[in-house]
């Protein structure tokens, strides 16, 4: 399964991962409330989201079936590799643009990196 969506999907999967267990009327509710949405909009999204097993919905009851650390991983495997040749060293450069982070932060990365590192 691919785990791309786009920025519609995504919103309304947000509303789901938040909420879930959520009836279908209070989706709509949110939905309307937080993305501007009119329930046909919402439902159509719905409908798009279950039938390419993200969502489910049994008996008006909505719950995401793709973690949202599947979709955020895929997101970010998509950029870095379509706008920075795969090079995480590049876009970590461009995300930090300059600014400066905490030792808690650099610390909290180092951390990551070390659990990330392939063993020699």
């Amino acid at each position: 399964m691919e785990y791309k969506l786009c920025e519609s999907d995504f919103r309304l999967m947000s509303i789901i991962w938040e909420n879930e267990p959520m009836s279908s009327g209070a989706l709509v509710l949110q939905s309307a409330e937080q993305l501007g949405w009119k329930k046909s909009t919402t439902y159509t999204v719905l409908k798009k989201l279950t039938e390419k097993g993200f969502a489910q919905n049994d008996s008006s009851v909505i719950t995401a079936l793709v973690p949202k650390e599947k979709v955020q991983q895929a997101a970010s495997e998509h950029i870095i590799e379509s706008s920075f040749g795969g090079s995480l060293p590049s876009f970590l450069a461009s995300f930090f643009g300059g600014k400066k982070i905490s030792d808690k932060e650099a610390e909290e990365l180092k951390a990551l990196i070390d659990n990330f590192t392939e063993a020699k």
